[in-house]
């Protein structure tokens, strides 16, 4: 089965970007070298990887993807930092 990866890169600007992929060191020598110069990130270089995960099922990876990419700052750093229990209390929307 193929590997993909869902990870987050922290900006030099301190923001958060999540992608997703399925050859990880290459993918993270594009985004340091600046290969899409149209890209988000090109800019915001020199980047760090702060947190990633596998998968085998590619469906899997593009819906964690895209429901770490609607988590506020505070619950992304709650994953990078492993604080787990913190996930379920840190919703976007303050009600």
């Amino acid at each position: 089965m193929k590997q993909s990866y869902v990870y987050i890169l922290k900006c030099s600007d301190d923001s958060y970007y999540t992608g997703i992929t399925s050859n990880l060191t290459q993918r993270l020598n594009e985004h340091q070298t600046g290969k899409h110069k149209d890209s988000y990130m090109y800019n915001r270089r020199p980047l760090e990887l702060v947190f990633y995960a596998e998968f085998t099922d590619i469906n899997l990876a593009i819906q964690t993807e895209k429901q770490i990419k609607k988590w506020s700052r505070a619950k992304k750093e709650a994953l990078i930092n492993e604080e787990f229990d913190k996930l379920p209390n840190l919703a976007k929307k303050k009600f």
